[in-house]
Order: structure tokens, then C-alpha cells, then sequence
């Protein structure tokens, strides 16, 4: 049979028999690239997006599918771990303290292995869960600074409520004191008042670059949506604030935020000793990969004191920087190792279904396991692709609390036993453990659990605990909505 392309009908036959079969192509193509190295639920996840919408489908693959950084910035991290083994005086990793329980050995090598950072001794621990209060203590810090501060945010906004810490970083520059200052730019950039903030570091002489640019113009692309979420403040290498909050206004200045009168909860926690310079070689890192300028002349050996009075701690980074899950794998290793109690702090809580299995088989193991969330939430994907979890949770008897409106309980920690705890930037989703740079800080001492303790109960008394019964009043669309969103949350 002979085509006639002067006939409009055999034209059209054309057309059609090469769309399907490029068509076809796309599909088989998708089939054999996207699967590879990824996770099966990421890989089906894409695949569904491509085989169901397939031109927007291969768009967002093409744009966000990548969930790993540029070679160079890899090659960077890279160049930054040998750096960071360099300056540890305990580079085998700390010897088994007797004290310790017997699994937490392993966990801390673990740490080490995937982000040479050894555990230190001799380190204390204050924590910090009022929002203004914390801002104002970070500022007293930085009053009293006579050679660095080194300010690494996520989000870094100029506000009336955060005025007074670039008050105060301006005062340290006239000084003397040198300034320098990390921040997500896409995150950064979307804060209202975002030139008023870039003005301000200007003007008072600060040194400052922006994490993860997206300036495609300017040659600095990667995934749009990578990006540098941890939280640090170090001044002098004495002291140093890490934790979950941001530089900007309780509300975060956004109007829908303001008309539900939405205000976020946070927890930081200020430290000093040997600590202190293991956060200190996150920021340089970063700095280093951002600017690449290395300053070795503010980077001190991690020196571990012996005292048993003080704490244990090792900081743990974690991101598309690294081969592996590094917050996940830790965060699996404690809920596997916990032998009496798991309490577990989360804003955004989408697991992942290995940290589901590790939740569900510490209830069967007998240990018991509360999860606090928020009772409403600021992001509505991620709020409903979390509460498609509660059923499978609460039959498996985890209690859920729910942190009252208006706040947003954006605290990131989680307490194993009497003795053991994390905190940092961390959320427990799947896009903090393979997407977001992050940063926690496991501890080991009873203290400084004992405080979480204190907070946790605080939690508990202002929430409301969400049962079963009631959970499955759900309507349906709500399910519905939940479960969609529980399929996007896999597009890794």
C-alpha cells in the first residue's frame, strides 16, 4: 500500500503512526532510565506521572527527576570529608565508652563512616523553645563575639522581629568581628522583604553567598528543588545555636499565615565544647562550596574531653552531597536499638517504608512510641500525604498527638530511652532524607534528655491525642486527598 501524502487522510495515518510510536518510545525508554538507582516507590511514582500525564510527566522528570547535586559540588563534599578527617584527633572513631548501651557503638561509627564527623565528649547543652527568646539570645551571642560569626540559615529575612540579630551582626562588624552569612536562596529568595535583607548584609559590610542558586544565566543550576535546609549559628567556636528554627517572623510574613493567624514552634538548643567546632565544620564546608574559599584558619581539631558529667555528641550532615541517607540510616539505627520508649517530633512526617517498619516493629517489640504532629498544617501536599500514615500508625499503637492551632509544631527531635536524643533540621519525609541538605546532632546523656523530656511533656499537655475511632470518621475525599498526596510525595 502506497501513501499518498497529497491526501489528507493518509497524512493524518502518518501523523498518527509516529506519535504512538514515539509515544511508545517515551514509555519504553521510561521503563529501562527511570527505575535505575532509585528507590521502587520513587521509580513506580515517576513512572505512573509519565505512563498517566505523559508530556507534563517527562517535564518534571527532565526539571526535578535528578535528585542528586552537580558533579563538582559532589567532588567539593567530597574534598570537605577528607578535610574534616583531617582536623578529628579521633579519626578511627571514639572508643566504646562502657557507659554507652550496648548498641550505640555501632550507631556512632555508622555516623562516622558516612559523614566523618567522630563523636566528641565534653560538651553542654541548653535548649531553647521560646521563638522570640531564641532570636534574642542568638543575639546576645553575637554581641559578645570578638573574632567570627558564622550565620547558616535556610531562611535569613530582615523583619521587625529578627531586626535585632542584624542589629547585632552589624555591631560586630564595626567591631571588627568578621560576619559571614549562608542562606538558602530559593527558600530565601520567596520571604517577603528578600532585597530589603540582601541590602541590609550590604550595607553593614557582611560577606555573604547563597546556597544552591538557581541563576541558570549565571551557570549555577541544579535541581530547583535541592536545597541547603540546616540551621547554624557559631560565634568564636565557643558557643553555637543549631536546631529547627529560621531567621524570619514567627508567621514567616506570609498572608495566608497571618489571616489563620498561623504561628510556628520551634526548638533549638545553644551548646558549647568540642561540639562547637564540629558545627563549625558544616558551616566551612558549606561556605567552601559556595564560594570556594576554605577557611582553615577557623577550622580547630575535634578534640574529645573526657568528663562524664558533660555530653556526647556527634553531628551528623545529611543530603544529595552524600552516597547515602545519612539522617535516615541514623534515624533507623536508633528506632531499631531503642529498648524503652520512642517520642518522636515531626512537622513533616512522610516516611519512607523502611522508617514505617522501624516505627510499627518497636510498638511489636514492645517498646512504646508517641509521634507528635500538628493538628493543622501550612503545607497542604505534605499535610495530607502525612495523615495517609495515621491509620496504619494508630493500628499499630503509636500514639499520635496533635499539636493544638493556631501553631505549627515545627520542632525536629526525637528522644530513644533515658539516655539518647536527636535534634536539628531534619523533618522525618522523604525529602529530607534524599533532597534537603540537613543537619541533626545526636546526644547521649541524661540530662540533656531529661529537658527534651520536659518539652515533650509540654507537647503533650496543649495537644490532643488523635485516636483510632475517631480517625476513621475521616469522609472519604479526605482519604481521597491523602492518598493522592501520599503517591506524590514519592517523586523523588
Amino acid at each position: 500500500m502506497l501513501i499518498d501524502f497529497t491526501d489528507p487522510s493518509d497524512t493524518s495515518l502518518v501523523i498518527i503512526i509516529f506519535l504512538l510510536l514515539v509515544d511508545l518510545a517515551v514509555r519504553v525508554a521510561a521503563i529501562i532510565i527511570i527505575p535505575r538507582n532509585r528507590r521502587p516507590t520513587a521509580g513506580m511514582a515517576w513512572l505512573l506521572a509519565v505512563f498517566f500525564i505523559p508530556y507534563i510527566g517527562i517535564l518534571l522528570f527532565l526539571l526535578i527527576g535528578n535528585p542528586k547535586l552537580p558533579r563538582a559540588r559532589m567532588a567539593k563534599q567530597r574534598r570537605m570529608d577528607a578535610f574534616i578527617r583531617a582536623n578529628s584527633d579521633v579519626p578511627g572513631g571514639r572508643q566504646h565508652n562502657e557507659e554507652w548501651p550496648e548498641w550505640f557503638a555501632s550507631v556512632s561509627q555508622l555516623n562516622q563512616n558516612l559523614t566523618s564527623m567522630p563523636m566528641v565528649d565534653g560538651n553542654t547543652a541548653t535548649l531553647l523553645e521560646d521563638y522570640d527568646s531564641t532570636i534574642l539570645a542568638m543575639a546576645a551571642e553575637v554581641d559578645r563575639a570578638t573574632k567570627y560569626v558564622h550565620v547558616e540559615f535556610y531562611i535569613f529575612s530582615c523583619d521587625q522581629t529578627t531586626a535585632v540579630f542584624f542589629d547585632a551582626l552589624e555591631a560586630a562588624i564595626a567591631r571588627g568581628v568578621k560576619v559571614r552569612v549562608l542562606f538558602d536562596h530559593w527558600a530565601s529568595w520567596r520571604s517577603k522583604g528578600y532585597k530589603h535583607t540582601v541590602g541590609r548584609l550590604n550595607e553593614m559590610g557582611a560577606e555573604w553567598h547563597m546556597m544552591l542558586p538557581v541563576q541558570p544565566l549565571r551557570g549555577h543550576f541544579q535541581r530547583p528543588d535541592l536545597r541547603n535546609h540546616r540551621k547554624i549559628l557559631v560565634v568564636d567556636g565557643r558557643a553555637a545555636f543549631m536546631g529547627s528554627l529560621n531567621v524570619i517572623d514567627r508567621s514567616y510574613n506570609k498572608r495566608s499565615n497571618i489571616k489563620r493567624g498561623l504561628k510556628w514552634q520551634e526548638l533549638v538548643t545553644r551548646v558549647e565544647g568540642p561540639v562547637v567546632d564540629a558545627l563549625n565544620l558544616i558551616f566551612i564546608t558549606d561556605w567552601y562550596i559556595e564560594s570556594e574559599e576554605l577557611l582553615e584558619n577557623e577550622a580547630q581539631v575535634l578534640e574529645s574531653i573526657d568528663d562524664p558529667a558533660l555530653l556526647e555528641c556527634q553531628v551528623v550532615p545529611s543530603g544529595p552531597g552524600f552516597e547515602g541517607e545519612n539522617n535516615l540510616r541514623l534515624f533507623l539505627a536508633l528506632l531499631y536499638g531503642a529498648q524503652h520508649r520512642i517520642v518522636i517530633t515531626s512537622p513533616y512526617f512522610v516516611p519512607d517504608e523502611s522508617m514505617l517498619y522501624a516505627i510499627t516493629t518497636a510498638v511489636d517489640r514492645g517498646v512504646p512510641v508517641d509521634l507528635f504532629v500538628s493538628e493543622v498544617g501550612d503545607q497542604a501536599l505534605v499535610w495530607h500525604a502525612q495523615r495517609s500514615y495515621y491509620e496504619a500508625l494508630l493500628r499499630a499503637g503509636v500514639r499520635i498527638y496533635q499539636y493544638k492551632a493556631p501553631y505549627i509544631l515545627h520542632s525536629k527531635h526525637f528522644t530513644i530511652d533515658d539516655d539518647v536524643a536527636v535534634i536539628g533540621s531534619s523533618n522525618m519525609d522523604m525529602r529530607s532524607f534524599g533532597l534537603n541538605m540537613e543537619v541533626s546532632m545526636l546526644v547521649r546523656g541524661h540530662s540533656f534528655v531529661a529537658a527534651m523530656r520536659a518539652v515533650e511533656d509540654h507537647y503533650r499537655s496543649v495537644s490532643k491525642e488523635l485516636t483510632l475511632d475517631e480517625w476513621m470518621k475521616q469522609p472519604l475525599r479526605s482519604t481521597v486527598l491523602d492518598g493522592l498526596a501520599r503517591l506524590t510525595s514519592a517523586l523523588q
